[in-house]
């Protein structure tokens, strides 16, 4: 696992080097604060909880996530210096398990810099502080299997144009699925089981439940195994393509 801690800190540390990192902080809590107090009719609604920024947070994910998982493997592959990197005394696994840690690190403190929203929620009302704590827990998990379908094409690609729309289309597909307008339409046709199967693979269903205060060990399993599952499918893209 040293080489795998020796990858998540060199990524970790590049992200600060460069614009990218402050560029996206700057706009993801811009965009919370629009969510929750603008979009969301926060003073309008007359309620103290942060609902409406876990509502719109799979949707912001969609368009942020895939920009910071675009460069995690095309950038190496575009460069050259994935060969570099497979020279290093790490293996595979190590290395795709560093890049996405240090991605899903930089996330989470993304995350943790919306404090300031909690705490206004606080000041101005008596939310349910154990919900939002499962909320957040939720959003980290599904920026999580976001980051890891991104991996996955980043692998695959050496442009990161190319990267960063699959990984945005695999991810709205994924979050889609659990739409109430999606799954109404094959109410008429479909049987249950199937409507049921195709609700279960989505990031917003389990999600959703998370949310509500409830930490379900299914759900906990379902990020879990999306995660686990998609890079495996990076390790192996790589070790395919690294001769590319």
């Amino acid at each position: 696992m040293m080489g795998t801690g020796i990858i998540m800190r060199r990524e970790l540390a590049s992200y600060f080097t460069t614009p990218l990192a402050y560029i996206f902080i700057v706009i993801f809590l811009m965009m919370s604060g629009v969510f929750t107090f603008y979009l969301g009719r926060f003073f309008e609604r007359g309620q103290a909880d942060l609902i409406s920024f876990f509502n719109f947070i799979p949707w912001l994910y969609l368009i942020l996530v895939p920009a910071i998982a675009m460069r995690l493997w095309s950038e190496e592959r575009k460069s050259g210096t994935i060969e570099l990197l497979m020279t290093l005394p790490v293996t595979v696994v190590q290395a795709v398990l560093g890049k996405f840690l240090a991605a899903w690190l930089f996330v989470g403190v993304a995350l943790m810099l919306t404090f300031p929203v909690w705490a206004t929620v606080n000041y101005l009302g008596e939310p349910d502080n154990g919900v939002i704590l499962a909320s957040y827990l939720g959003s980290w998990l599904m920026a999580g299997g976001f980051l890891a379908v991104g991996s996955c094409v980043s692998a695959a690609t050496k442009s990161q144009v190319v990267a960063f729309i699959l990984t945005l289309v695999i991810c709205f597909i994924f979050v889609a699925a659990g739409f109430p307008m999606v799954l109404d339409a094959f109410t008429e046709w479909a049987p249950l089981w199937l409507i049921d199967g195709i609700s279960s693979l989505s990031f917003l269903t389990h999600f959703d439940a998370v949310s509500r205060g409830v930490i379900d060990l299914r759900d906990l399993l379902y990020f879990l195994i999306m995660t686990v599952c998609w890079l495996a499918a990076t390790t192996i893209v790589i070790n395919i393509k690294k001769a590319d």
